[in-house]
């Protein structure tokens, strides 16, 4: 009786789940060894998240941040399948779909990233967008586009959250809104940026001050109404008049997850051994924002696209090793650096040595962003409409 090829199973598309595939497929997989490697994720289309900012300023096209999965994964072996995870049962290796469907698994990898919680407050999940997804990317640019499109004189725009995401969203926000945008950037804390360098967050600050975004620090939302936002600062509350409220504050496990009977820490995150398995399950390997991670040095691992992105490699070099007999590695992080989008032509960048800002480090940064993009063919195509997409719009007169 002919055995049948061992399965892997890849539960989300993101810079863990589509990096470990393409690794996996990559590999030097004898005939009889060559598994089944299938690839789930809901959407159909890849983010490459780094670069969602630019889609609110028209610098870059859908087609370049976020590429069809099947058009990624054509002629690699893995095949992909559009739904999202109803359950997943550790001791049948069972995962079930929304879709009714479900199917076994030799080796499991738990990519589901993370998702934004909207229900901590009154008024958030009705009248605060998010910014993850492309979807969210299409919902902002409609509640924009109708703003732009109104006689109001000036356009109030509240951003919840100083980090990475809230600070990038600023600066792209101002720099399309102009002089009739009024934007102001809430944070709890007593900083901006309050885990990246001192570099990057004075180059932040600049960038915010010359686009003329308010920055209410130490103050907490109470409350988001349909045209309102109530703020706390100082032990007083402030109701104030605002267009449109984006969230960037917090991640969250997905339920699927969270369900899961595999330990985890206080935030849902499964722990993981140096190999990045699951405690007491070597089947199941885990990475991304879903991931407690510590490194084979026991630092802990930063829920970033850079750490999934290396991560990756190390997951799918430890699924084949795990399946051919071979030894498995530990994972060994490396901070490469942090890089920030401040606006048309401004980016600030550290690490390895280097600090910039300014348009040298935007065209850095977009250079190092289309290394990490996830095929060759992908990479050729997105590189040759950033060197002709500027002679394109002098001759269209644009």
């Amino acid at each position: 009786m002919t055995k049948q090829p061992a399965r892997i199973c890849i539960l989300g598309g993101g810079f863990g789940g589509l990096y470990t595939a393409l690794r996996l497929s990559q590999l030097p997989w004898e005939k009889p060894q060559q598994p089944e490697i299938v690839l789930v994720d809901q959407n159909d289309r890849f983010l490459f998240s780094p670069l969602l900012y630019e889609l609110i300023t028209s610098e870059l096209q859908t087609w370049e941040i976020a590429p069809p999965y099947e058009e990624l994964l054509a002629n690699t072996g893995v095949r992909f399948t559009q739904a999202a995870v109803a359950g997943i049962d550790v001791e049948q290796q069972q995962v079930q779909l929304e879709t009714g469907s479900e199917f076994q698994y030799d080796r499991l990898v738990l990519a589901l990233g993370g998702e934004t919680p909207l229900e901590q407050l009154p008024g958030v999940a009705e009248y605060a967008i998010p910014f993850r997804t492309i979807t969210d990317a299409y919902h902002l640019e409609e509640r924009l586009r109708i703003l732009e499109e109104s006689d109001t004189d000036k356009i109030r725009i509240a951003i919840v959250g100083a980090g990475y995401s809230g600070v990038e969203l600023a600066c792209h926000l101002a720099e399309r809104l102009g002089e009739r945008g009024r934007l102001r950037l809430i944070e709890l804390g007593d900083v901006i940026l309050r885990t990246s360098t001192d570099f990057n967050r004075e180059a932040a600050r600049k960038a915010l001050n010359e686009q003329k975004v308010w920055i209410d620090l130490e103050t907490s939302v109470e409350s988001i109404g349909p045209d309102t936002i109530s703020l706390l600062y100082k032990g007083q509350v402030d109701t104030i008049p605002v267009d449109l409220v984006l969230w960037t504050v917090g991640t969250r496990v997905t339920p699927v997850v969270r369900s899961l009977p595999l330990k985890q820490n206080h935030r849902g995150q499964l722990t993981t051994t140096h190999r990045l398995q699951a405690v007491d399950h070597p089947e199941i390997f885990a990475l991304g924002d879903l991931a407690d991670c510590r490194d084979a040095d026991n630092q802990p691992v930063p829920n970033t696209a850079q750490s999934a992105f290396q991560q990756a490699d190390y997951v799918g070099w430890n699924v084949w090793a795990s399946l051919t007999g071979r030894p498995l590695l530990p994972f060994r992080y490396q901070q490469l650096g942090e890089m920030m989008t401040l606006g048309k032509d401004n980016a600030t960048l550290s690490g390895l040595g280097l600090k910039l800002d300014g348009p040298l480090a935007h065209i850095v940064r977009r250079l190092a962003y289309l290394y990490r993009m996830p095929t060759i063919e992908h990479q050729l195509k997105v590189g040759m409409n950033w060197i002709t997409r500027p002679l394109t719009d002098i001759l269209s007169g644009t």
